[in-house]
């Protein structure tokens, strides 16, 4: 499967030459498809999640990138820097791959981070109310709520995600989640995990990123 246009990509900087004075994780990168043709993928100049810096590649410059389907499968390429691009936007081409070099890890689903962020919740027509997430991810959340919320296992609840980004940004991701388990943790409040059962894809898009630039600052800390 190849990524298709406005597909999220995280790019990994394999360096040549490896400094075995320190273990220096490769440096991750973020982008966008923004175009393809039979040769080529061009993809939005990539950006530095740690420094929020652009980075400047160089022709014939390798790299290691991945991209999650709605499914929540991880799948990854190798490629290597084709040529620039003057578009609307400056562009990247990285060599299209072919289908048997794009391998699926599906060993785990998205990734999944702690979070205390705002959820707004709807059960059914009427009820609403604001609830505190414990944990994100790419295929589903959990929150805390209080018992007196009718929430029971199997049921669809309508819920608006409050995101917050490092650069100070902030977004929201609408979907339509099942409840998956309810667990009591407090006197008076349930544990509720769900997945989602509807979602835009530009919606888990603004979630999958989140959470990868929280994995970023776990790494740093």
């Amino acid at each position: 499967m190849l990524p298709k246009i406005n597909q999220t990509l995280y790019i990994q900087i394999i360096p040549e030459i490896v400094n075995k004075e320190a273990d220096t994780p490769p440096l991750t990168l973020r982008s966008r498809v923004a175009d393809l043709d039979d040769k080529n993928i061009y993809i939005e100049i990539p950006l530095d999640e740690k420094s929020r810096k652009l980075y400047r590649s160089e022709l014939g410059e390798k790299f290691q990138l991945f991209f999650f389907t709605q499914e929540g499968v991880k799948h990854l390429f190798a490629s290597s820097v084709t040529g620039f691009r003057k578009d609307s936007v400056p562009l990247v081409s990285i060599r299209k791959p072919e289908l048997e070099e794009i391998t699926k890890d599906q060993r785990r689903s998205f990734l999944r981070v702690e979070a205390n962020l705002e959820l707004a919740v709807k059960i059914g027509d009427k009820l609403r109310f604001v609830a505190i997430t414990e944990d994100v991810g790419g295929g589903g959340i959990s929150f805390t709520c209080e018992r007196k919320w009718p929430i029971v296992p199997n049921a669809v609840l309508s819920c608006w995600l409050l995101l917050s980004y490092k650069g100070g940004s902030v977004a929201h991701a609408r979907f339509e989640g099942e409840v998956v388990r309810v667990l009591p943790v407090e006197p008076d409040k349930h544990l509720i995990m769900m997945r989602f059962q509807e979602i835009a894809d530009s919606d888990q898009q603004k979630i999958i990123r989140y959470c990868f630039e929280r994995q970023l600052d776990k790494r740093k800390e």
